[in-house]
């Protein structure tokens, strides 16, 4: 395959180009700053982008079989006002485009990959989340809605798309992941806020082995959850974590310690999704790790 990955130094778009260039698939990474993206395995192509239009790169759209859209600004940090624009406009102009790209390719992409994330559907107590949930009203979730809406446009054009909709990446390289480790190296762990929250989770391994399979599969279209099939409470699963790592999870962090620490941000730790990979097993995609214990030693090389 020759595929266009936007986002391709990131957390996860790292993790897939190195699986697809691994199986001598062609690259291109789409970069703002090409001359400073870190090392990337040998034979990816990187080539410049401003992020916002098809200037300088959209011809390689041309007869592409594939893009994988992973663009935008991270979401750490402070949400201000300003914070807000920036996370959303990064997405909406990243997404505007690839439909320019798409729109003007002779032999159009066969497959659009589109980044989103299992926050769409807000928090939702109780309730099995599937594909078919209606979204939420927050920040996040109205991001995600007008995110996925920004690439629609391209199924004009006849080509397919895949939105993922990821819960939180188990990896040690970024994300929220790691936010949920270090209380447990300091031997101050615990669940958080209520703990009765759900936390929706996917090891790094088969978040880039569903993309890939999302890739591949022509029956793939529309929207994905890209979490395992195991569903944890907050609390199940910080007990799972400080067994794994031999340390205490007794300790009771309050919400209002990581609302005052993370702001808004918090969110992403406090509010929950009882979300399943309903759409994802329907089609045959086999989890390497379906269950936390082992995935959580893996990620933690335990």
């Amino acid at each position: 395959m020759r595929v266009i990955v936007t986002g391709g130094t990131g957390l996860i778009g790292s993790a897939l180009v190195a699986s697809l260039a691994a199986d001598q698939h062609e690259v291109i990474v789409l970069s703002r700053s090409p001359d400073r993206a870190p090392a990337l395995p040998s034979g990816v192509q990187v080539v410049g982008w401003d992020a916002r239009t098809a200037s300088g790169w959209g011809h390689l759209a041309d007869g592409v079989d594939g893009i994988v859209n992973l663009a935008g600004a991270s979401i750490a940090g402070l949400w201000t006002s300003e914070r807000r624009r920036r996370i959303r406009d990064s997405r909406l102009h990243a997404g505007q485009a690839i439909v320019e790209a798409v729109g003007a390719a002779k032999v159009k992409p066969r497959v659009l990959i589109q980044s989103s994330g299992i926050g769409i559907y807000g928090a939702c107590a109780d309730d099995i989340t599937r594909e078919g949930a209606a979204p939420g009203r927050d920040f996040l979730a109205q991001m995600a809605v007008d995110w996925e809406a920004a690439v629609a446009p391209v199924q004009a054009h006849g080509v397919r798309v895949a939105t993922i909709r990821t819960g939180m990446v188990m990896s040690m390289k970024g994300g929220a992941f790691p936010l949920m480790v270090w209380p447990f190296r300091l031997f101050v762990g615990g669940h958080l806020g209520s703990g009765r929250q759900w936390l929706p989770w996917i090891h790094m391994d088969d978040e880039v082995g569903a993309i890939r399979f999302l890739l591949e599969n022509d029956a793939a279209e529309g929207p994905f959850n890209l979490v395992a099939p195991q569903t944890l409470r907050n609390a199940q699963f910080s007990d799972l974590l400080g067994k794994v790592m031999r340390r205490p999870s007794w300790l009771h962090m309050p919400a209002f310690f990581f609302r005052l620490l993370l702001g808004e941000m918090s969110i992403l730790l406090l509010a929950g999704q009882r979300a399943v990979p309903e759409k994802l097993q329907g089609l045959g995609y086999e989890f390497r790790y379906p269950t936390a214990e082992p995935a959580l030693r893996d990620a933690l090389g335990r």
